[in-house]
């Protein structure tokens, strides 16, 4: 039994998709040649690379069984899918803009005789229906910043994580329709009929995203001077301890700490009497 998994084929998602599939042990056999559909190290498991907004509905399908895509397109295509997992990645937000030199500040100055430019006119709808709205809707392929300017709209909605891009076209925030992120997502059947499959993948990209800015202390400390590593040392499940075989008595103590504390703590450590202590980097926590 096979899984395939669909992943963006290009844009600003495409690597950071395929990053945390090799780091969760998928990698592709042949990165050099991407082609349609390609294998991983995992024989039962493919990759299949398609356009992002495509993806939702290929899941929802069954094409691909599980896939990678935006919280905004999910909801575009009005999918029934399964998600899986948060990927932390890819936050962005769906908005509502105008022109700076507009009369409009808020969705109360919007009115009917008023054109809406969008690559999203199922969710631009369904804003405005809740908005009590009837709005002409204008549906684009890129480019959207542009319409009030070309006179093809008056407003746009558009996606923006930092909102730089629709101030360099002056452009200004009306209100948010829309807070989206990557996740991993599932075809319904393939859950019921590929489950230990699927779950393997799932688990393994979670361990992946809870060892994000992670690091693994290791140390040698005296017994003697134990009680006092063991009060600085914040860790996610308390020390673990082994003996070191030593003229002294002397032990092996580690744990999982946030990157943010080992400036400080490398120092406090050395202070209650840690020595030998190492730093490493962690794949995976499962």
């Amino acid at each position: 039994m096979k899984i395939k998994i669909a992943v963006p084929s290009k844009g600003r998602i495409s690597e950071p998709s395929i990053s945390i599939l090799e780091k969760a042990g998928l990698g592709l056999i042949d990165k050099s040649n991407r082609k349609l559909i390609s294998k991983t190290f995992n024989e039962n498991i493919e990759v299949m690379f398609a356009r992002a907004s495509d993806i939702p509905e290929f899941v929802n399908d069954g094409v691909a069984d599980i896939g990678i895509t935006g919280v905004d397109l999910i909801k575009e295509n009005e999918v029934d899918v399964k998600e899986l997992l948060d990927l932390r990645f890819g936050q962005t937000k769906l908005v509502l803009a105008a022109p700076e030199e507009s009369n409009i500040s808020s969705v109360n100055d919007i009115t009917e005789d008023m054109k809406v430019a969008t690559e999203f006119p199922v969710l631009t709808k369904k804003y405005l229906d809740e908005n009590g709205l009837d709005l002409k809707i204008v549906k684009l392929s890129g480019s959207t910043e542009a319409a009030p300017f070309i006179g093809i709209a008056d407003l746009i909605t558009d996606l923006t994580s930092t909102g730089t891009t629709l101030k360099m076209n002056h452009l200004e925030i009306i209100d948010v329709i829309l807070e989206s992120s990557i996740k991993l997502i599932a075809n319904h059947d393939s859950l019921k009929e590929k489950n230990q499959l699927i779950e393997a993948v799932s688990t393994s990209i979670k361990g992946v995203l809870d060892a994000d800015r992670k690091k693994l202390i290791m140390m040698n400390v005296d017994e003697s001077e134990l009680d006092k590593v063991k009060e600085v040392m914040p860790s996610m499940g308390g020390l673990t301890i082994s003996e070191v075989l030593s003229d002294k008595k002397t032990v092996a103590a580690q744990a999982v700490i946030d990157e943010k504390e080992v400036f400080e703590l490398v120092n406090d450590l050395r202070n209650a009497g840690a020595r030998d202590i190492l730093v490493v980097p962690i794949e995976r926590i499962i």
